[in-house]
């Protein structure tokens, strides 16, 4: 063997070693993570079921917040509570590296709950027709936060295996898309360290505790809410000759709408337009002057997202022209400027990234691609506000086995996000959520 041939062959076998050495103490910063995790767990799914006992909606989330908060501080971050209303930033500095930001909404949803879990929420508040509303975390931002907790604790536990800066952020109004653009216009950015990365996870209704799910590109849709009111000549409904009636307009118009996806679209662009709301009328026999349809509509290009909505308008009017409205009396189509969100846009590399750490964590069977869904989030913001921040929401499986095997062997139906019946599998979910967040820090923060 000449010098040259044995050198090469030293160098191979030196890197072959120095490998595997990487992967051995890889797996074994791993089974530190996962046994620590599991020590800490009975008392994050405590956390947690206090959290969905006490659900707080949009916006109200103050003693929600006030036991984050708490928690967070406990785990040895510096913790700012009021930030962009009751949100929550957390803050842990170790040297000199990347900043990490890691949210977490807070808020339930108006649904009263029917899981039949001795933690239920029982929670009543009043409700906009002056009756009172169940409230309830039916869309899992109780084990967001549960997530958030745990991954704060693990990443206090192993500070001599990352340096750089990590931000936790609890979110208010994130149904309602408010929250996180209350937060960011009150300084996220700008008072606390500016992130280098963005990673936030949510929990999947059709996807096994114990599985992570990942996309790159669109995790999800843009959003938009849009409010048409139509308006007629209202009468006795004995007499609709002498009415213009807006109910049989606002019916048309309905009908009309479907026509935007169906016919106006093109069929590899994924667009919905749902009416969720009709409201009008007082009386069986009484022709009202007017019905407010209230709608969700949903795109992932922006030029959709406009054609979209020019036909939204243009069918209103022209529907109501057909009908005999007259010019002063055209339907009124608003945009609402404060109830919509970007598409999230999950950054390739920093999914790639994430993702080769969360299968050495969790093992590859464990970490599954998925499909993105025409579901809104305002954690899109959070890279639209600076487009050299990347971004990466993840799902979290939460379906616990009795109710998957149910699902796969019996065709039995999944309870949804926003179900009165949805009810997470705790453990399996909470200890998946926090190794895979865990581990995606600790890799964007890794030593040099």
């Amino acid at each position: 063997m000449n010098a040259i041939v044995r050198t090469a062959a030293l160098t191979a076998v030196f890197f072959g070693l120095l490998l595997c050495g990487n992967a051995r103490a890889q797996d074994t910063q791993h089974a530190a993570l996962r046994d620590y995790v599991a020590e800490q767990l009975p008392s994050i799914v405590e956390v947690y079921k206090h959290l969905h006992t006490n659900p707080e909606l949009s916006g109200t989330e103050g003693n929600t917040a006030k036991r984050l908060a708490a928690e967070l501080r406990a785990a040895g971050f510096e913790v700012t509570e009021a930030v962009g209303g009751t949100g929550i930033v957390a803050v842990l500095k170790n040297g000199d590296g990347p900043t990490v930001l890691v949210r977490s909404d807070m808020d339930a949803l108006p649904i009263s709950e029917d899981t039949g879990a001795d933690y239920a929420s029982s929670v009543r508040v009043p409700g906009s027709s002056g009756t009172e509303v169940g409230v309830m975390h039916a869309c899992g931002h109780d084990i967001h936060m549960s997530n958030l907790i745990g991954t704060a604790r693990a990443l206090s536990k192993f500070k001599d295996q990352w340096v750089g800066t990590v931000v936790l952020v609890g979110q208010p109004a994130e149904e309602i898309a408010a929250g996180a653009k209350a937060m960011l216009a009150d300084g996220l950015y700008e008072r606390f360290p500016r992130p280098h990365y963005c990673l936030a996870l949510h929990v999947d209704a059709g996807l096994p505790a114990g599985e992570v799910g990942f996309i790159e590109g669109a995790f999800n849709a843009a959003v938009n809410s849009v409010d048409i009111v139509v308006y007629g000549v209202g009468g006795h409904g004995a007499y609709p000759h002498n009415t213009i009636d807006p109910v049989v307009t606002a019916a048309q118009i309905v009908l009309a709408l479907q026509t935007i996806v169906s016919r106006e679209t093109d069929p590899t662009d994924a667009a919905v337009v749902t009416v969720g709301v009709i409201k009008g009328g007082s009386k069986r026999n009484v022709i009202p002057d007017e019905v407010r349809l209230e709608l969700t509509v949903r795109t992932r290009k922006p030029e959709v997202r406009a054609r979209v909505l020019t036909s939204i308008q243009r069918i209103a009017e022209h529907t109501a022209r057909a009908a005999g409205v007259p010019e002063d009396k055209l339907p009124k189509v608003e945009v609402l400027a404060d109830q919509q969100t970007p598409v999230t846009y999950n950054d390739p590399s920093l999914v790639q990234r994430s993702v080769g750490a969360m299968r050495s964590a969790l093992g590859n069977q464990n970490v599954v691609g998925r499909e993105a869904t025409m579901g809104g989030e305002d954690f899109g913001f959070y890279g639209e506000v600076d487009p050299a921040i990347p971004v990466f929401m993840y799902r979290l499986g939460s379906v616990s086995p009795v109710d998957w095997a149910r699902f796969v062997q019996g065709g039995e139906a999944l309870p949804g996000l926003h179900s009165a019946k949805y009810l997470p599998d705790p453990e399996r979910t909470i200890r998946t959520g926090v190794v895979s967040m865990t581990s995606a820090v600790m890799e964007l923060l890794k030593p040099k």
